[in-house]
Order: structure tokens, then sequence, then C-alpha cells
């Protein structure tokens, strides 16, 4: 009887407090970011931001799995239980820490504003005046741009891709786009981003919204894994790995930030 009492109870517990799944599933956005994340025709995902989610697993000797969600889904998706950490450039801000943890930082990059070349466009609000600009749906950036261009600008369109926001830049349909500069530097050096724009320029700094770099994202109760990828961070920094894996992408570029 006793033993039965025990199982009972040790299965209600499991039920009140479900164990992280091994392997964990490492969140990104189901959307393209490279040169962070994105897919090959066979649906095999790569990118910085992978190569640094297989490092940081290697190092807390963990088995994980790459778990595309759909960016305007992943909150959720991590305190539901269907991934159980995010790895997919979240920048950690006040709002987002309201409703799940985040480790230290693992990279920071400015938020700027690329531009048509035949426009005066600059990143403060009297220089945006009158453009129409395009931001991704669902990021700092996006939050940035309405907070503080939507009375200068004549229209902020939001897009569910940075592909789709640059395709219409490229296309001459919006004046400029507020974003990530690493995210934006791949266009600006293509033939495409040559042709037709330029960087402006970061905006001025608004940590209220734009965060303090970019961490990863854990449901608050696991404070046990939150230690382990703290460690895991500063050990990938402190042993070289972090700046081994960087380099193919980044060179000459401290994307970790001051």
């Amino acid at each position: 009887m006793f033993k039965t009492l025990a199982l009972a109870a040790t299965a209600a517990a499991a039920l009140a407090a479900p164990a992280l799944a091994d392997p964990y599933k490492v969140g990104i956005a189901a959307e393209p970011y490279p040169p962070f994340y994105s897919p090959d025709s066979s649906g095999n995902w790569s990118g910085w931001e992978i190569d640094f989610a297989d490092a940081l697993c290697a190092e807390i000797e963990a088995d994980c799995v790459i778990t595309p969600v759909a960016w305007d889904g992943i909150i959720p998706a991590l305190n539901t239980g269907k991934i159980d950490m995010i790895v997919a450039s979240m920048s950690i801000t006040e709002e987002r820490a309201k409703q799940i943890a985040f480790s230290d930082k693992y990279y920071d990059t400015p938020t700027g504003v690329i531009a048509l070349k035949e426009t005066e466009i600059q990143p403060s609000a009297e220089g945006i005046e009158g453009a129409y600009l395009g931001v991704s749906v669902g990021t700092i950036h996006e939050t940035y741009a309405r907070a503080h261009f939507s009375e200068a600008a004549a229209d902020i369109r939001s897009y569910p891709t940075v592909d789709e926001e640059l395709q219409d830049l490229a296309a001459g349909r919006i004046d400029a786009v507020v974003g990530d500069m690493l995210a934006l530097m791949p266009f600006l050096e293509s033939d495409a981003g040559e042709a037709c724009c330029e960087y402006r320029g970061a905006v001025e700094s608004d940590p209220s919204i734009l965060g303090n770099g970019v961490g990863v994202g854990l449901r608050k109760e696991d404070t046990d894994l939150l230690e382990r990828v703290n460690s895991g961070i500063a050990a990938i920094r402190e042993n070289g790995t972090y700046d081994a894996l960087s380099e193919p992408y980044f060179a000459g570029f401290d994307i970790y930030g001051s």
C-alpha cells in the first residue's frame, strides 16, 4: 500500500511540474534570419546562432535539437513546454523579462537604418520625416520605430520577414528599413543592396525598448538550467570557442559588444 501511495505521489508531482525533456528543444524563429539562422532546401538550419547553440549545448553536455517556431508564438511555446530554450536573437527587455528568464547576453549589435541612396534619410525623427519605413513584425525594431518615428514617418509597414521588407526596399516601395545591422549587412553587401541603398547610422539608444543585448530565453522556473547556460556562455567566451565560431561570419567585428 505504501509503495502504491508513493508511486501515486511521484506521478502527481511529475504532472504538476514536468521535467525538462532531453534532448532540449532549442527554439528559433521559423522565419529565416541570416546570418544567424536559415534553412537550406532540405530544411536543415545553419548560421551563426545555430553554431552558437551547438557550442553551448556541447559545453553544458546536453543533447539539443533545433526546433523552429513562429516568432510571434515563441514565448508561449517556451512557457507551455513546446521548446525548452530560445536561441533566436531575442533581446533582453523589461517587458519580455516579465514573462520569461534570460541568460547573460551572448551578443549585442546596434539597431540602425538603411535607406535608398536618393533619399536624405537619417536615423532620427527629423531625418525620417515623410519616409515610408519597413520593420519586421513583433520585433524590438518595430516597437522602437513606432515609439520614436510614427509621428514623423509617412507610414511604418510591418513585414513577416526581413527578406520581404528588403525586397520592397530594393524595389522602391519603401524608403528605409529599421533593423539589426548585422542582419541587414548581407543585403547591403549584395549586388542589389549596393545598387540601391546605404547605411545611414545607428538609432539613438533606448534600453527600455532595445534592451541590453541578446540572451537565451528560459522558463522562469528552470533555475538550474539558467545557471548551466550562464556557465556555458562564460566558458565558450573564455576558451576561444566563441571567437572561433564568430570569425567566419563576422570577421573583424566584435559581435559580443562592449
